[in-house]
């Protein structure tokens, strides 16, 4: 991969991860209520779904399943409601106090990871990535050991960022009344990104 083209596809991956979406939202709720140190399983789910992500594309799995109207209409539904019910969690439990958590590092992971996954922001980057940014006559894995590394990177400097965001809000905000205002607008970005990904259309069948 030339200079030219690592530079075009690095400020791709930096506005693909730092538009606000659900991991954004997930790291800033994550950060509020754990601090920073206990929200790293989260970001270490990010990165590990990018990972994976990142090879599945290289191995075009994932344009198969985008492919698939039946498929994507399920993990469409499915992904529309657990982001619906975190919302409507979210917003029922906005009014108590913001303390910091104790949950496990597994729970913080496993939460993080199936936002990661069913994010639908997910799927349209990483197929964008390498429909656009993959040279067909260069050998795939000599372009992975670019792409994976920067990829990452500014991946963890993104989602350490949101993270980082959350924590800060959650120390000015414990107790008063703009951290209801401010967990509930968490909680209902998730509730617009479940409809959103749920009204979504489904791909056609390619003739």
């Amino acid at each position: 991969m030339s200079f030219e083209a690592w530079s075009i596809f690095a400020l791709f991956w930096i506005v693909f991860v730092t538009t606000p979406g659900p991991n954004a939202v997930n790291c800033i709720n994550n950060g509020m209520t754990l601090g920073l140190r206990r929200s790293l399983p989260g970001i270490l789910a990010i990165l590990t779904q990018a990972s994976l992500f990142l090879m599945l594309s290289a191995l075009g799995v994932t344009a198969l399943i985008a492919a698939s109207p039946t498929g994507f209409f399920v993990a469409k539904l499915v992904g529309a409601g657990f982001l619906i019910w975190m919302g409507v969690r979210g917003w029922m439990n906005a009014r108590k106090r913001v303390v910091l958590a104790d949950r496990p590092a597994s729970s913080v992971f496993l939460r993080a990871f199936a936002i990661a996954t069913i994010n639908p922001k997910s799927v349209a980057g990483y197929l964008a990535a390498f429909s656009q940014f993959v040279q067909p006559d260069v050998p795939v894995t000599d372009q992975m050991v670019v792409i994976v590394p920067t990829a990452l990177t500014l991946t963890a400097i993104s989602y350490t960022g949101f993270t980082l965001l959350g924590a800060g809000l959650g120390r000015a905000a414990i107790g008063a009344v703009f951290n209801v205002w401010v967990r509930r607008l968490l909680a209902g970005c998730f509730i617009v990104y479940g409809l959103l990904l749920g009204a979504s259309a489904t791909p056609e069948r390619a003739s």
